[in-house]
Parts: C-alpha cells; sequence; structure tokens
C-alpha cells in the first residue's frame, strides 16, 4: 500500500517516524534470524519428547505470531495531518488528538535502549497510536524534529478531555531546552527516560505523573 501524501485540501502529513531503508532491513534480518533461532529452539526441544511431527508443529506454532509481530512493527509507520494521527500497519487509520479520552507516556526498554511515547487511546477498537518521540542509549539518541514536536504541541493543547494541556507543556519544555542548546541529558525527554526505574520492558505514566513533572521544569 503506498504511503500517504498531501494534497491542496489536505492539511500537510509530517512523518512521525525515522525512515532508514538500511536499518529497516537491518531490522528484518536479525528479526527472522531471532525468530529462527527462537523458534528451532523449543521446536528440537519438542522433538525429543514427541517425536519429529510435534517438533515442526511447535515451531509453527511459536514461529508465525513471532514472525506477524515483527512485520507488523517493520510495516508500522505514524503521520501527523493537522490535529490526526494517520497510522499505517497492514491498513490505515485515524485516530484525533484533540477527542482522545486518554493520553499516557511510554517508556520502553530494550537492551539498554529507552523509547519515549505518546500512547493516544481515543476509546475505540483500534483507536489507539502509539508516537515515539525518542530513543535514547548511553548519553545520546535520536528525538523528533523540532516541527514535528511543535506541531503535536499545538495539536495536544486543544485535548481537553484527556488534558493535553500537560503533554504539550511537556513538548514545548523539550523544545524550549533544545532552543537553548541543552545538551541531551539535560532535556526532559531523555531526564525522563533516565528516572523510570530499570528491570521494566515498559512502563506507563499517567497524566498526573507527567503534569508532576512538568511542574519541576524551569520556564
Amino acid at each position: 500500500m503506498a504511503e500517504p501524501t498531501g494534497t491542496p485540501e489536505t492539511p500537510e502529513r509530517l512523518p512521525l517516524f525515522h525512515d532508514d531503508p538500511k536499518l529497516r532491513r537491518r531490522r528484518g534480518c536479525s528479526g527472522i534470524a531471532g525468530v529462527v533461532i527462537f523458534a528451532a529452539a523449543f521446536g528440537g526441544i519438542a522433538g525429543l519428547i514427541g517425536g519429529e511431527i510435534a517438533g515442526l508443529v511447535v515451531a509453527g506454532v511459536i514461529a508465525l505470531p513471532l514472525l506477524y509481530i515483527m512485520l507488523y512493527n517493520l510495516r508500522r509507520r505514524v503521520w501527523l495531518e493537522g490535529d490526526t494521527l494517520i497510522v499505517r500497519t497492514w491498513g490505515l487509520r485515524r485516530i484525533g488528538l484533540t477527542g482522545a479520552e486518554r493520553i499516557d507516556l511510554v517508556i520502553s526498554d530494550v537492551r539498554g535502549t529507552r523509547t519515549v511515547s505518546l500512547l493516544v487511546n481515543a476509546g475505540k477498537r483500534r483507536k489507539v497510536a502509539k508516537v515515539d518521540l525518542a530513543v535514547y542509549s548511553g548519553a545520546g539518541g535520536r528525538e523528533l524534529g523540532v516541527l514535528q514536536l511543535r506541531k503535536l504541541a499545538n495539536a495536544l493543547l486543544n485535548n481537553t478531555e484527556a488534558n493535553g494541556l500537560v503533554f504539550s507543556e511537556l513538548l514545548v519544555a523539550q523544545l524550549k531546552s533544545e532552543a537553548r542548546g541543552d545538551a541531551a541529558a539535560e532535556r526532559p525527554l531523555y531526564r525522563l527516560a533516565s528516572a523510570a526505574p530499570s528491570g521494566k520492558y515498559i512502563q506507563r505514566f499517567t497524566m498526573e505523573a507527567v503534569s508532576r513533572f512538568v511542574a519541576t521544569l524551569d520556564g
């Protein structure tokens, strides 16, 4: 399916992802290798116990859902069009930021790489979107661009249902920190990522928790 493009009748569509074909291919190859190794290990154990057929069945049962998840993540793209998120996986779906019923800040930790994301829930089936704001590893990382952060902050500002003002203020604080030339470790998103306890694959920060953090930030 073709990626969405802007038209004169619609607002500009901003990509909210970092598209690196080489990195995507490398992730795909390593993902497939991981699925094969994982499935083969379980299939081998099952084969020793129940024979060759049992081993093949177990390997298939393990491999198929893992392969689906891997391909799902490789295909996933998110764009911002006005105040609407457009998410592509196997199809396209739209989630309005201004009308979302719940917004949380989520931090995932995979082998020392922490990703700071917004989880937007419109309160309907399949109306959930995750927007990665920054990815940090060690003392540096990769963050959304200034234009994307500013547009997201503007869209969140109009959300009253989930108090989007709090998340808008967080993004504005991030923009101000970048404008001052602060090092990555001094920026709000990095500070949130580093403050999250270790040992958890994913952690969710509610609007109240983010609000308390924003209140500690300098203007």
